[in-house]
């Protein structure tokens, strides 16, 4: 079977990152690197890469490269996905995939214009923690769910470089927002009817070090997005709350528990309980034989990180759709977008999206 050939552009951390990807599959091989930073194109030699290219025009114009790897800081993503597919280069864009809807709109254009196709990585939807929280509410373990919470926190701040600059397409929104907010979007196939988000700066005035969002789906559940880099406590990763159960992942580490009630209706004392909080009958612990807990880990999740270059290959193929479609990427940037009006307005944005 034939053997799909990839130039990578841009190798940073996520350039080395999917060359070590790639190499675990025998699909899809490199022709070579090209990087601004000549060190950087030296080191990518020294891991194996075949060949470095002198410009990004040497690239385009080589026959051997079927397809365009872009992992460049986020304001070079549409000019050079542009170039590649004029070219009649297939393009794989990190995320996100452009800076506004507006500059992917301009490359689903040329993709139209070109006949070439393009997809953006998505790699957080192979992460163990949201596969068995996707597999949860797949199974309907927690009945009807009516609240979501999504976190991931750190105090390091933003790390040195292009991510602390918003004219780089710099801060957390668009770093990890676009990991989270496109989780929930493939968790709940329902349009988000309102948003409202607030931004932190904490510790970088250009660039949002952190923020929370609210969403709210249609005839669905909410959903509560946490981002922080100035959080010294580590706060849950998934806390997800139905009418007959619950489930929380507290960290990376996958492990965490599911806790059921065996039957819905609850028979109340006549006497008022005594509990950490004082005299209460609505917050006292429920009885606990009402209740299962179920232990989870990661154990059992397939994460397989690697699917996406598989499936490149199936598309190359013709026998499998591209796992990221354009379309799915514009709704996150719309979502995305509106956070950033919601802030700068200190508005909820009504709309569908």
């Amino acid at each position: 079977m034939k053997q799909y050939q990839i130039a990578i552009v841009g190798y940073g951390g996520m350039g080395h990152w999917h060359a070590n990807g790639i190499r675990k599959t025998d699909r899809i091989a490199f022709c070579g690197v090209y990087d601004i930073n000549p060190e950087r194109m030296e080191f990518a030699l020294q891991q194996g890469l075949p060949r470095a290219y002198e410009s990004f025009e040497a690239v385009l114009a080589d026959d051997n490269v079927d397809a365009v790897l872009i992992a460049t800081p986020n304001n070079f993503h549409k000019d050079l996905a542009c170039q590649a597919m004029e070219a009649g280069k297939f393009v794989i864009c990190e995320k996100p995939v452009a800076m506004s809807s507006a500059e992917l709109q301009e490359m689903m254009d040329c993709s139209r214009r070109t006949g070439v196709p393009f997809t953006v990585h998505q790699n957080r939807r192979a992460d163990a923690d949201y596969l068995r929280i996707k597999d949860t509410l797949e199974k309907g373990l927690l009945g009807q769910v009516f609240s979501i919470e999504s976190r991931v926190t750190g105090s390091r701040g933003i790390p040195e470089g292009w991510r602390q600059y918003a004219v780089a397409g710099g801060g957390m929104m668009l770093d990890w927002g676009v990991h989270l907010i496109d989780q929930l979007l493939m968790l709940i196939p329902r349009p988000v009817v309102s948003i409202s988000c607030e931004m932190y700066h904490v510790a970088y005035k250009e660039c949002d070090d952190g923020f929370k969002l609210i969403m709210k789906f249609e005839d669905g559940p909410t959903a509560m997005v946490e981002v922080g880099t100035s959080h010294y406590i580590e706060a849950p990763r998934w806390l997800v709350y139905g009418d007959r159960g619950a489930i929380t992942i507290p960290t990376w580490s996958f492990d965490g528990k599911i806790v059921r009630a065996k039957e819905r209706e609850v028979t109340f004392e006549e006497d008022i309980i005594y509990t950490k909080a004082g005299p209460t009958k609505t917050m006292a612990p429920r009885s606990k034989d009402t209740l299962e807990e179920i232990e989870i880990s990661g154990e059992g999740v397939e994460t397989d990180y690697d699917i996406f270059y598989r499936n490149l290959a199936a598309y190359f193929d013709g026998t499998e759709e591209l796992r990221v479609k354009p379309e799915e990427a514009m709704r996150v940037m719309k979502v995305m977008e509106a956070c950033f009006e919601s802030d700068r307005t200190g508005e909820t944005i009504h709309g569908r999206f």
